[in-house]
């Protein structure tokens, strides 16, 4: 048992779900790129393991590259003041981006980073989500991948975390209410 495992309440979505929905999401991100010049953004830190199995099922080629927003800082509610932590290496002209998040949840950080990247004139700009919060929703965004619809409770695992742990956990758990409201 992992050590953080006591501050779950209870499990969300299993691992064998999570890889079958990446899985599948993967198959059509392939058909729907097949002969185009597809450029994965993963948003660090948490979309990293989202971003890695998604990339691995991927049956297309794919260049990736990366970067690091903050909107969240230790809490469990986004501030709504997005920061450019770390951008792209790379131009992003000719190619068609899928940013890889780990949570649509308010869609600020989101919107920001559509606007942020839309001024370079890719392509296309779409996104896949792991995980799609729509109750949370303010920013007029959807993703056009998501894997799961979940219901309006703090998550961790899989990528995503609170005050930087749980992140390791290979699933999604529901974190107990006293964990976050010390």
């Amino acid at each position: 048992m992992h050590e953080l495992e006591q501050n779950i309440d209870h499990i969300l979505l299993t691992e064998e779900q999570i890889q079958s929905k990446v899985r599948e999401i993967a198959e059509q991100i392939s058909k729907d790129y097949t002969g185009k010049q597809l450029l994965l953004v993963g948003i660090l830190k948490g979309s990293m393991p989202f971003m890695a199995d998604l990339m691995r099922y991927l049956t297309i080629n794919a260049k990736i590259d990366f970067m690091s927003v903050s909107s969240y800082g230790n809490g469990t509610v986004s501030s709504g003041q997005v920061r450019i932590i770390l951008d792209l290496n790379k131009p992003i002209e000719n190619y068609d981006l899928l940013i890889v998040e780990d949570i649509l949840d308010s869609g600020a950080t989101l919107s920001y980073i559509r606007e942020w990247l839309s001024i370079r004139k890719p392509r296309s700009f779409k996104i896949a989500t792991l995980l799609d919060k729509p109750a949370r929703r303010k920013a007029d965004i959807y993703a056009d991948y998501s894997c799961f619809v979940i219901p309006d409770e703090f998550v961790v695992g899989y990528g995503l975390d609170y005050a930087e742990d749980y992140r390791n956990l290979p699933y999604i758990g529901v974190l107990k209410r006293e964990v976050y409201e010390k």
